[in-house]
């Protein structure tokens, strides 16, 4: 071998080890980086002309497994839309108040029987009589504070709506702008796996909002559609739009077009559900408690409320009132109206002929509501109707639960608290699942024990290149001072 050549070999050499011992300072120092790609250095041997061999530096290449990164992507989906549910009935649920809390709906009522039993015992105490109406009120007021709980998560969950949207959409003009650079970054010959990096942090991004599928193309550049089909970016970026509503009502809803759903490119995508194939991550998650999830918990509560004042204006529970008349509860002052249940439960009010600071007399609770002379003091008979009026089955509104009054509530905060568990449940099996594919992915990424094997080897390989160099520039001394 000519100097000559043996000098090119470790010229070579050494750009070689020294690109190399970069790349593995980039693994290693990017070990626990999101969305870092793994690199390594592809080498092949030459022959240059009459000076001999060496060897070229023919791409960086970046390993990430397709397959595991797609699978952890629907797990990201599917995390994040449980996560966003179960912390929804969680809170739910701390609103409502749970079988043993002293706030919650059936502390309140438990609290009014109480009430009337006492004063069923001593009916010519207007102070005892006095206290059934604040503890009815005690009842109607969490029944206020519970609608407003469930139309304020609502508010959050259409809050949610929107901030999805903005960084699904900035999300996607990321992605689309670093395909374009990704494929300027080919075309000119260099290694583009910062931008690749990048372009996977955004689109797991995505991932968490929506499924996503990644579509590779043959210039590097990517397209992404959702498992259902839907495109989210092709030759561009598709443009989603969402208007949101500040204050929700619970007479609001989608079908009447109170709320707002998902457009795209200006158009609605789906009227009935107005999130289409979008459905899976956070943002359906969010659509399915504004609409579905919380609006049951509405209609269950205004349930109750209209039980309770169906029960207190029954003719059968008080001889007094005729057909028409208002009972010991309201629809703000109203009559039941079966037809206008939704939102009962924020309306429901104590009739103002029992309150005191209104110029109501608490013992038309002992006389009747109607009566048209006081009856006896003594007298217990209409206070023990109102406690039987509490323990009588009676069917809802919609004729489907037969239950008493506290047997109603007791129903409906077990439904609430099963619903949460449910939701807790299946959060964990997800978090388990997305936790077993993230590993995986990991387990796949940098080895940094391997790392610094490899970097050892650079570090001898550069050091024999160097050698043969330093060699070469002795023998060429020589040689000179021949």
């Amino acid at each position: 071998m000519s100097m000559s050549s043996a000098l090119n070999n470790a010229v070579t050499g050494l750009t070689s080890t020294a690109r190399m011992a970069e790349v593995v300072s980039s693994n290693l120092s990017n070990a626990l980086t999101d969305g870092y790609g793994r690199r390594s250095v592809a080498l092949s041997s030459v022959q240059v002309g009459d000076r001999g061999g060496g060897v070229r530096i023919d791409a960086i290449n970046r390993f990430v497994d397709a397959g595991l990164l797609a699978d952890r992507r629907l797990a990201d989906a599917a995390l994040g839309g449980q996560e966003r549910s179960a912390n929804m009935m969680l809170r739910l649920e701390q609103a409502i108040g749970g079988p043993d809390d002293a706030a919650g709906l059936g502390a309140r009522l438990a609290e009014f029987e109480r009430a009337l039993i006492t004063a069923s015992s001593d009916p010519a105490s207007e102070l005892r009589l006095a206290t059934v109406v604040s503890r009815l009120q005690d009842v109607t007021n969490t029944l206020q504070s519970n609608s407003k709980s469930i139309q304020s998560l609502r508010q959050e969950a259409d809050a949610a709506i929107a901030r999805d949207v903005v960084v699904l959409n900035a999300a996607l003009q990321q992605v689309d702008a670093l395909n374009a650079d990704i494929l300027r970054i080919n075309g000119s010959g260099n290694d583009p796996s910062s931008l690749l990096d990048a372009r996977q942090r955004a689109v797991d991004q995505i991932a968490e909002i929506v499924p996503v599928r990644e579509v590779a193309r043959s210039n590097g550049t990517i397209g992404l559609l959702t498992t259902n089909g839907t495109p989210l970016l092709d030759l561009g970026p598709r443009e989603f739009g969402f208007q949101r509503t500040p204050t929700i009502t619970a007479d609001m809803t989608l079908a009447s077009g109170a709320l707002g759903g998902i457009t795209v490119d200006g158009n609605v995508l789906d009227p009935a559900s107005g999130i289409g194939r979008l459905d899976g991550g956070s943002l359906g998650a969010a659509f399915a408690l504004r609409d579905q999830s919380l609006v049951e918990a509405q209609t269950s509560l205004d349930q109750i409320a209209a039980d309770l004042i169906a029960r207190f204006q029954d003719s059968a529970n008080d001889p007094s009132l005729a057909p028409g008349d208002l009972g010991l509860l309201t629809d703000q002052g109203s009559v039941l109206d079966a037809a206008d249940l939704p939102g009962l439960a924020g309306r429901i009010a104590v009739n103002i002929d029992l309150i005191p600071s209104e110029g109501g007399q608490p013992t038309l609770l002992r006389d009747g509501l109607n009566t048209a002379a006081a009856g006896p003091a003594g007298d217990a008979t209409q206070l023990d109707r109102w406690i039987a009026a509490l323990a009588t089955s009676r069917s809802d509104v919609a004729g489907m639960e037969t239950v008493s009054a506290p047997g109603r509530i007791a129903n409906y905060i077990s439904q609430v608290g099963s619903t949460r568990l449910m939701a807790q449940e299946q959060l964990s099996f997800t978090t388990a699942r997305w936790d077993t594919l993230r590993e995986a992915e990991l387990a796949d990424g940098v080895d940094t024990d391997v790392e610094l094997q490899r970097l050892l080897q650079i570090e001898q390989a550069y050091a024999a290149n160097a050698k043969v160099i330093q060699t070469v520039d002795f023998m060429m001394q020589r040689l000179m001072e021949l």
